[in-house]
């Protein structure tokens, strides 16, 4: 077949998948175009359907699959492909991760012009519901309220009745609100006909004590009856729920939590762990949403950062707190910033929770003026670990850090674009990366976090860091089995279902937890949710199966 120089919309050509767009979708040659198709996998042949094609770009849809690849698989989501949460469920997770390193190697090659390449990438441990954050938004379909996630690159809402990356609890939750709209009559917000109402759902649990708390974001108060009813109907469906709060968010556009937040039901607060410690959490704050995953990437961090006890380390982007009060266990003087207050709050109360706050000082500050503060201080950090949202480092966060002068700077990315463009800029400082590994965060989606240790280096020197991935367990160094495993056994052979926090005090009675504040309440007078008898003997005889005790 002859190829025309310009692609025509709806026309038909034959092509070969050979690559992948930073979104995941295959990338093939028509001609000399560049021709985006979502769906595809690296090597397999298609007919493709010329869709949308610009001067910048053109997009295809697989007409017909002419040779399928090894990697294809079945999705497992009655929404994939029309919902945008995942992009990847139509490849086994081999590909999936492939993709993902290849994604980040090649922005370091070709955004950052770096002779660098991440050595390889943590695997997810588990492969379904593992998010413990979920945001739904709410959209009117049909003359009904329906929750879902938007289809991609729109704010068109898919509906979700089930949805194998989120928590069945979480999918209990909003069709409990969708319940209580029809029931009380309650609107759906719309921008457009300035139309007050319900905007989002936002869910999160706790990974160690199943806990959930609720955020309902609505443009204006439903009222106070209608809460009330609210509150009953999550109290006798959704028993993990200890919290509702109310959003009141006026902001246009699709922000989800801006504006006054109000705890209409029990605590708005959580309780979560990670490496050992443990961490409260209020809506506005920003957490991992997979935290046996997040476990990983912080011990790669700190492998990366070399902690030693006595050093000084800063924290920029710090949020509450989790990856400096890890440093702050393992004996650095720990100084963490961050910009938003109520996260700033968490972190100080996560010092003092895991007996911490002689060696941690928190501070509301923009990244980039704690940088400079910090400078003009005088410190001199040995280490400094920065954690930015996707947009990256701004210049000037990279010019005072590099001016401190610190041993080693420690990038922890979440979009490999930036991270690339940051890590040339930090080169040009006198930073170069040393070591880095790719961690999947958020299996079926296109999305991979990275961990970049930088150094200053004189020509001939050279520095080695070996990160494991066998020995990145979720649990302490003593242990054979992760939560994970003991909770899957002990429900297998018991049909209990353990909370983290009860693994770890059982664990804890039997000296195998390694950490002593892994467990400590807040204060000496705070109740704690101890472990029921039955529940303790199941947990024990999983500890001895796996050889624990």
């Amino acid at each position: 077949m002859t190829i025309p120089s310009e692609l025509k919309k709806n026309e038909i050509y034959p092509a070969r998948i050979t690559g992948y767009t930073s979104e995941g979708a295959g990338v093939c040659r028509i001609g000399e175009r560049a021709v985006f198709v979502p769906g595809t996998i690296a090597g397999e042949e298609w007919d493709v359907r010329i869709v949308r094609s610009t001067s910048a770009a053109v997009w295809g849809r697989g007409e017909t699959l002419c040779s399928p690849s090894p990697h294809r698989a079945e999705p497992d989501c009655p929404a994939y492909p029309r919902c945008g949460g995942c992009a990847l469920r139509h490849m086994d997770y081999a590909e999936e991760l492939s993709l993902k390193l290849q994604r980040v190697n090649d922005a370091l090659h070709r955004i950052g012009k770096l002779d660098f390449s991440v050595s390889g990438i943590l695997p997810a441990p588990e492969d379904a519901r593992q998010r413990r954050k979920v945001i739904f938004n709410v959209a009117k379909q049909n003359g009904r309220p329906v929750a879902g996630f938007y289809r991609a690159r729109s704010h068109e809402v898919v509906p979700v009745p089930d949805c194998p990356a989120v928590p069945k609890e979480a999918l209990a939750c909003a069709q409990t609100v969708l319940d209580w709209m029809e029931r009380e009559h309650i609107p759906v917000y719309d921008e457009a006909a300035k139309r007050d109402g319900v905007r989002h759902i936002f869910y999160r649990s706790s990974h160690l004590t199943e806990k959930a708390v609720l955020t309902l974001t609505a443009s204006r108060s439903p009222g106070e009856k209608a809460l009330g009813i609210l509150t009953d109907m999550l109290r006798e469906r959704c028993p993990d729920v200890t919290g509702l709060v109310l959003n009141r968010n006026t902001a246009r556009g699709n922000t989800v939590l801006a504006g006054e937040f109000d705890t209409v039901w029990g605590s708005e607060v959580l309780t979560e762990g990670l490496c050992g410690l443990t961490f409260t959490l209020s809506p506005r704050s920003f957490f991992q949403v997979n935290p046996p995953q997040a476990e990983r990437l912080y011990e790669a961090a700190l492998g990366y950062a070399g902690i030693t006890p006595g050093m000084t380390a800063l924290d920029l982007y710090c949020g509450t707190g989790t990856i400096g009060l890890c440093m702050a266990s393992r004996g650095a003087r720990v100084i963490g910033a961050e910009v938003i207050p109520a996260a700033v709050e968490n972190a100080r109360d996560n010092a003092e929770r895991n007996h911490l706050s002689d060696e941690c000082e928190f501070l509301c500050a923009d990244a980039g003026e704690a940088a400079a503060e910090f400078a003009r201080r005088g410190i001199r950090p040995q280490v400094i670990v920065v954690d930015p949202p996707r947009r990256g480092l701004d210049e000037s966060v990279i010019s005072h850090a590099a001016g401190m002068q610190p041993e080693r700077i420690v990038y922890v990315s979440c979009d490999p674009g930036t991270l690339a463009r940051d890590l040339a800029s930090f080169a040009r400082q006198g930073y170069t990366p040393a070591a880095g590994i790719a961690v999947d965060m958020f299996p079926r989606t296109s999305h991979v976090e990275t961990v970049c240790l930088l150094s200053k280096l004189q020509s001939k020197e050279h520095i080695e860091i070996e990160v494991k991935m066998d020995e990145l367990d979720l649990t302490s160094a003593e242990s054979k089995a992760t939560y994970e495993e003991i909770k899957a056994y002990v429900l297998e052979h018991t049909g209990l279902k353990v909370s983290h926090l009860y693994i770890a005090q059982v664990k804890q009675k039997y000296g195998i937890i390694e950490r002593e504040n892994y467990n400590k309440p807040k204060s000496e007078n705070a109740k704690q949710p101890q472990c029921p008898p039955e529940k303790e003997e199941a947990i024990t005889e999983a500890l001895k199966h796996f050889g624990m005790i």
